[in-house]
């Protein structure tokens, strides 16, 4: 970022959606977690394997995923904070554009503070640092996950492989791998 800044003074400086967002989830998956370890013997199985139905959007639930999550929320207020701020966090995800974004992230900001769960401490920290580029975003709506979608092909083959001695054979087999 800093040598954009320096050569391309002009250039909008975007974060990739998929980078903020993951932050909601690992302190959502963390409140979870330290629920977990807290409860009795009997029910941590069951929180343990509640991580798909916690992060899973409450529009897409069955009637009975929303029961059990009720009940897992019975057993924790932090878990329900935790909930309520991962599906607000879609209204900052809605925006239409940079001015709408700020003000909902600001919001959503003051609203995690508010709740009181030091697992979010670090998205919180993580979003006031890199505030402007994160909003930036809702302005240019590109994602780079294909370019890391090829990177990621590139690196499970090389692994697979145990390296190649010939390089034209692995560049070759590079190209076949992501469909050029």
């Amino acid at each position: 970022m800093e040598i954009a800044k320096i050569y391309f003074k002009n250039a909008k400086i975007v974060i990739d959606k998929f980078h903020f967002i993951r932050y909601v989830y690992w302190a959502t998956e963390g409140v979870r977690k330290r629920v977990q370890k807290e409860i009795e013997d009997n029910l941590r199985k069951y929180f343990k394997g509640s991580r798909k139905l916690l992060l899973k959007s409450y529009e897409e639930l069955t009637a009975e995923q929303r029961e059990e999550l009720e009940v897992m929320f019975w057993y924790s207020r932090d878990l329900r904070k935790a909930h309520r701020l991962k599906e607000e966090f879609k209204k900052v995800l809605e925006s239409s554009n940079s001015a709408e974004a700020k003000v909902e992230l600001k919001k959503w900001i003051e609203a995690a503070e508010r709740s009181g769960l030091c697992e979010f401490c670090r998205c919180i920290k993580v979003f006031r640092n890199w505030f402007s580029e994160i909003v930036n975003f809702f302005d240019v709506p590109y994602t780079n996950s294909v370019t890391e979608g090829f990177n990621n092909k590139i690196k499970v083959l090389k692994r697979n492989a145990y390296g190649y001695r010939n390089f034209e054979r692995f560049r070759k087999r590079t190209l076949y791998s992501c469909g050029s």
